[in-house]
C-alpha cells in the first residue's frame, strides 16, 4: 500500500475505497497542509438512492472525518438530461417537478452521514441547477466548449461502450460530460473546491473537469475515483432479486435494509465492514477472521452497524429484534414488511402486494420453484386462497418475510 502523509488519503487507502488518483503526491501534499473542499455529483433519478450509492456517501463521510469539507452536489441541471456513462440506452427523461421532488427527498438522508452547517469543514448541499439553467448557448460554445477535444471524449470508455455497439448516444447526452466538467469550474470558482470523487466510471468525466480547471482558471484540482463495488460473487452491488435497496425508509422497510446487510456473502463481509461502517479497522480484522457458524454475528454487526448509520440506532434495533424473533422464536416480529387484507386474497397477489415480487408471472414463477411459504409451508398450487382472520405469516425464499393482517 502506498504510504501517505495526510490523514484523508491514508483514511481512504486504509478501508479500500481508493481505485485511481490523478496526481496522488499532489492531492497528498494539499491534504496535509489545508482543509480540502470536495464534492460528488448525484442526479435526482428517483425518489431515493440506493445502495449502490452508498459507497459514494460514505466517501464524502471520511473526508469529512478527515477534518476535509464535503460538497454534496444534486444534479438539477445535469438530470435534465442524464449521464450516459456506461448505459446501454438513454434515459427516461424526467419533469421538472418530478426532479424537483425527487431532490426534496433524497436530501434528507444525507443528514444521516454528514454534519451540515457553516463552519470550515461543515457539509454543504448545492444544486448545479443554480448556475447550468443560467448558460447561454454561444458564450458556452466560446468559454467552454473551446477547451474540450471530441477526439478526446470520443476515446472515452464510457462513450466508446455505446459507440462500439452501435448504439445511439444523443448530442443531449454527449453535452453530459461537458456539463460535468464545467460543474468542477464552477464549484472550484463558487466554492474553492479542489476535489471531485466518483465512481469508477466516472473517471473520463473527472479528467474533463480537472484539465477544464487547469485550462480555463490555471487551477489545480484533483479528482479520485473508488473501485467498482460488486459482491463475491460477482453481482452489483445493491442489486438483489426483490429489487433495489433503497435508503429512504419510505421506499424500503427498516427491516429489509437490515436484512440486506446480514445476508452479506461470507467473503464479503470484511470489505463490507470497511467501506460501510465507522468500526475500527482491527476490530474488523478480528471479525472477519470468524468463520463457520460464527461470521454469522459479524453479518449481525454489519447489518446493525450499516442500518444504524442510515436509518438510526432505533432503527436498526427493531429491526434486529425482529429478526430474532422471526428467525430464532418463529414469532412474528413488529417490523417486518405487512399488508391489510379484508377477507382473503389470492397468494399471488400477497407476494405481489408485500413487494415480494414485481408482478404476478413472477409470484407464479416463485410458486412454481417451491420458493413461497405460508406460516412455513411450502405452497404448490398458484390459485391459492388465504383466508386472512388473524396474522399470516408469508414467506418468499429463506430471506423475505412478510405478514398478512386483517384490515380494510
Amino acid at each position: 500500500m502506498t504510504e501517505y502523509s495526510s490523514d484523508l488519503l491514508r483514511l481512504l487507502a486504509s478501508r479500500g475505497y481508493i481505485h485511481q488518483v490523478t496526481d496522488a503526491e499532489g492531492l497528498d501534499a494539499l491534504a496535509a497542509k489545508q482543509i480540502v473542499p470536495g464534492y460528488i455529483g448525484f442526479d435526482p433519478t428517483a425518489p431515493s438512492l440506493h445502495v449502490g450509492s452508498l459507497v459514494q456517501i460514505m466517501l464524502l463521510r471520511r473526508l469529512q472525518q478527515a477534518g476535509h469539507k464535503p460538497i454534496v452536489l444534486m444534479g438539477g441541471g445535469t438530470g435534465k438530461i442524464g449521464d450516459p456513462s456506461f448505459k446501454d440506452e438513454a434515459r427516461k427523461m424526467l419533469t421538472l417537478d418530478t426532479i424537483g421532488s425527487n431532490i426534496a427527498s433524497i436530501k434528507t438522508v444525507f443528514e444521516n452521514f454528514l454534519t451540515f452547517g457553516d463552519g470550515p469543514t461543515d457539509a454543504v448541499m448545492l444544486d448545479n441547477a443554480e448556475w447550468l439553467d443560467k448558460l447561454e448557448y454561444i458564450p458556452f460554445l466560446r468559454d467552454i466548449g473551446r477547451h474540450f477535444s471530441i477526439n478526446r471524449m470520443l476515446s472515452f470508455d464510457s462513450v466508446k461502450l455505446r459507440l462500439d455497439r452501435e448504439q445511439s448516444l444523443s448530442f443531449l447526452e454527449f453535452n453530459y460530460m461537458i456539463l460535468q466538467g464545467y460543474d468542477f469550474l464552477e464549484l472550484s470558482r463558487r466554492a474553492g473546491c479542489r476535489l471531485q470523487m466518483g465512481g469508477s466510471d466516472q473517471w473520463g468525466n473527472i479528467v474533463n473537469g480537472i484539465e477544464l480547471s487547469r485550462r480555463a482558471d490555471g487551477t489545480e484540482v484533483y479528482g479520485v475515483t473508488t473501485p467498482l463495488i460488486t459482491t463475491a460473487d460477482g453481482g452489483k452491488m445493491g442489486k438483489t432479486m426483490s429489487g433495489a435497496v433503497w435508503l429512504n425508509p419510505d421506499q424500503l422497510s427498516h427491516y429489509d435494509y437490515w436484512q440486506f446487510w446480514r445476508n452479506t456473502d461470507d467473503r464479503d463481509v470484511g470489505r463490507f465492514l470497511r467501506l460501510f461502517t465507522d468500526l475500527p479497522l482491527d476490530e474488523i480484522a478480528r471479525l472477519e477472521a470468524l468463520d463457520g457458524a460464527e461470521i454469522n454475528e459479524a453479518k449481525k454487526i454489519l447489518a446493525n452497524e450499516a442500518t444504524a448509520m442510515c436509518r438510526g440506532r432505533a432503527a436498526a434495533e427493531e429491526a434486529a429484534e425482529t429478526a430474532r424473533k422471526t428467525f430464532e422464536e418463529g414469532a412474528a416480529g413488529g417490523a417486518l414488511p405487512t399488508l391489510a387484507v379484508s377477507g382473503s386474497i389470492s397468494v399471488v397477489d400477497a407476494l405481489v402486494g408485500l413487494g415480494f415480487c414485481a408482478s404476478k408471472a413472477e409470484a407464479r414463477r416463485l410458486i412454481k420453484g417451491g420458493g413461497a411459504r405460508v406460516e412455513g409451508e411450502k405452497i404448490d398450487d398458484e390459485t391459492m386462497t388465504i383466508d386472512v382472520a388473524g396474522e399470516v405469516r408469508l414467506s418468499a425464499g429463506k430471506k423475505h418475510h412478510g405478514l398478512l393482517k386483517p384490515g380494510a
